[in-house]
């Protein structure tokens, strides 16, 4: 029994290891270690959530963003982006296909775009919560102030997504340009938690510079903040950054990272990203027999799905499309998983 598996197999039973216990699991992982894994993982999943998946509609609403982040697509500097803004018309229209196709969760996300103000956000959102009182709306925008988000809540927003990206302030510096500020990132999610969102965090899996002192960080990130959904995914460079050409984070890692969120943080819902799907082909369906149980399909106008690009290549048609809802519930079933047709709320405490 190698060392990776002896470890594997205590985080299955106690469900924690210490810092130098998940660096170790993370460097010396191995075929056996990965199944132990992953097979724990999906089976805790099912034994809490069923073998049902949680659908959210995504609707990618601006892709004008203020900030420069070096990995992404959007960022202000990126000349060759071609920038589109949805109206409120626009985003109900794509509430109400959603809703037609069976979404109880709509997903409002975009850059830090700084035409959308409160005033404007929070009438797009008490728009949404008017038209369709029984769904979910999940806000992701970025960093805001608390006042912002606690008018945002009240106009009735229920959950807000904001990857920390990484919980390692040196390393967040090596992604971020200057005038961006890691403890105002981390102080954000805190004051959401604090507000009574459900509350999602999350990180990119091998991206530039990362190290497993980086992961384990992440690992006790998220247990200290008990967010309520954690998004991964592995890193995806784009050609118009200044990160093209950097090595892109693996599919492998990715999926055994989510295992070992899913183990450490039991009740937490975990999407199965575009970025998976995105890296390789069956990557959703592989994420959510690793412990996955969240998918976002695109409901986001066609012609927008080209210029939301945070990455190369994004996946943006077959499954991922909204509208091919049948295609999804059909590879889903091939792994013996259903649609759950309802706002899929979070099991995890405050």
């Amino acid at each position: 029994m190698t060392g990776a598996t002896k470890l594997a197999e205590t985080l299955v039973r106690e469900h924690d290891l210490p810092d130098e216990g998940l660096a170790a699991l993370i460097e010396t992982r191995d075929g056996e270690s990965r199944r132990i894994l992953g097979e724990a993982a999906g089976a805790l999943a099912r034994e809490i959530y069923g073998r049902k998946v949680f659908i959210r509609g995504l609707i990618e609403f601006t892709n004008y963003c203020k900030n420069d982040c070096l990995y992404c697509g959007i960022r202000r500097g990126n000349r060759k982006a071609e920038r589109y803004r949805l109206a409120e018309g626009e985003i109900l229209g794509c509430c109400e296909e959603g809703y037609r196709l069976g979404f109880r969760t709509f997903v409002l996300q975009g850059g830090e775009d700084p035409y959308f103000t409160d005033g404007r956000l929070c009438a797009v959102t008490a728009a949404i919560r008017e038209r369709f009182p029984d769904c979910a709306i999940t806000l992701s925008c970025g960093e805001r102030s608390r006042e912002s988000y606690r008018r945002l809540k009240e106009a009735g927003a229920d959950r807000y997504l904001l990857r920390h990206e990484t919980a390692s302030k040196a390393h967040y510096q090596k992604l971020h340009p200057p005038e961006m500020s890691w403890d105002n990132r981390v102080q954000c999610l805190f004051t959401l938690r604090e507000l009574g969102y459900q509350v999602g965090c999350g990180m990119m899996v091998g991206s530039p510079y990362q190290k497993t002192e980086d992961l384990v960080a992440d690992l006790r990130f998220i247990q200290k903040l008990r967010p309520h959904m954690v998004g991964i995914g592995p890193f995806l460079a784009h050609k118009d950054t200044p990160f093209r050409g950097q090595e892109n984070g693996t599919v492998e890692l990715t999926l055994y990272l989510l295992s070992i969120i899913r183990l450490m943080n039991p009740r937490v819902l975990l999407p199965a990203t575009t970025a998976l799907g995105t890296a390789m082909a069956g990557g959703r369906e592989e994420g959510i027999l690793h412990g996955a149980n969240v998918i976002m399909p695109n409901l986001s106008p066609p012609s927008a799905r080209d210029k939301y690009m945070l990455y190369d290549n994004k996946l943006r048609s077959g499954a991922e499309a909204a509208e091919n809802i049948a295609a999804l519930r059909e590879n889903l079933r091939k792994i013996g998983y259903e649609i759950a047709v309802d706002r899929g709320d979070s099991l995890v405490e405050g």
